[in-house]
């Protein structure tokens, strides 16, 4: 080999190397990419704190809806303390775990965390996080309005009396849901049967439930009442 094909033979290496040692470092998580990405949604006031229109902003950049699923994932994987909020720490610690400091990597990685609730363990932490994460930081319990909103959010899919609870809800004398109500409602919507047969009224249901189950038993006796026979 000459002199000059050695040359264009070494030129030739050291492109592909650089190439792919390029590719290599846009793949990998960057830190400081990630941090210069969040100050794209953070005012010079609060430099690390993500807020409301951050928010809002930051949602249209990936394409996805506040009220998305999706978006109690994402708070999830950064343990977000408060709803509509992300502080620079809690940022970089979800990012970091899902390895995203661009947008299309987020977008990418959208489809994965919504899969994540297929897994029952992964479902029942996001519905427990979800209750201190939505609630009030000034109240013990979370108010009506915010709790339907989060029950339809997590189980208006899930569970195939929702919407008989939701209604149930509307006419029912509570203003608040405490945590424990809270919990109790996940198992109830994944252990007891459509029909309330494995109903047990001795067991240690909060007493919500356990008015739940007769308003919606007088409603079905009601509604069998009022369906003529053929």
């Amino acid at each position: 080999m000459s002199s000059a094909d050695d040359d264009r033979y070494v030129s030739k290496r050291l492109r592909h190397t650089s190439g792919r040692r390029a590719r290599v470092e846009d793949t990998s998580f960057s830190p400081k990419r990630c941090l210069a990405w969040f100050r794209e949604y953070t005012t010079p006031v609060e430099p690390d704190t993500l807020g409301p229109e951050g928010m809002e902003k930051f949602c249209k950049c990936i394409g996805v809806e506040p009220e998305n699923v999706v978006m109690l994932v994402l708070a999830y994987k950064m343990q977000a303390r408060r709803m509509g909020f992300f502080t620079k720490d809690e940022w970089l610690k979800g990012l970091s775990d899902l390895q995203c400091d661009t947008i299309q990597k987020l977008q990418f990685k959208l489809d994965f965390m919504c899969s994540l609730l297929n897994d029952q363990n992964v479902f029942k932490a996001v519905f427990r996080y979800a209750y201190d994460f939505a609630r009030d930081k000034d109240q013990r319990s979370m108010d009506m309005e915010t709790a339907k909103a989060m029950l339809q959010l997590l189980l208006a899919k899930q569970w195939s009396l929702f919407k008989q609870f939701d209604e149930f809800l509307d006419q029912s004398k509570y203003k608040v849901i405490n945590k424990d109500q809270w919990c109790n409602i996940l198992e109830f919507s994944r252990t007891i049967f459509n029909d309330l047969s494995n109903y047990d009224v001795d067991g240690a249901w909060p007493v919500m439930l356990d008015e739940f189950v007769e308003w919606l038993k007088l409603a079905r006796s009601k509604s069998d009442v009022m369906t003529p026979l053929h």
